[in-house]
């Protein structure tokens, strides 16, 4: 699968990831007590989790496997 090919079908999955997660969130938050802590823990910790699961995708959409600090050289 060639880069540009990767990059798009990378693209259609974190639109997709991002909706659902943003679903998710929203769920749960709606279910949190209404104490302000508990809403700032919560949000403040989803607010920047979303990024973890689409490190592998964006690795992948660049050509490169996970965990690798530099580029494939072609």
């Amino acid at each position: 699968m060639g880069l540009r090919t990767r990059r798009a079908v990378a693209s259609l999955g974190i639109v997709a990831f991002l909706t659902f997660y943003v679903w998710a969130v929203v769920s749960l938050g709606a279910r949190l007590p209404e104490h302000p802590l508990v809403q700032l823990l919560f949000y403040g910790i989803a607010g920047t989790a979303w990024g973890i699961p689409l490190l592998p995708l964006l690795s992948w959409s660049e050509g490169r496997p996970f965990g690798f600090g530099r580029p494939k050289q072609d």
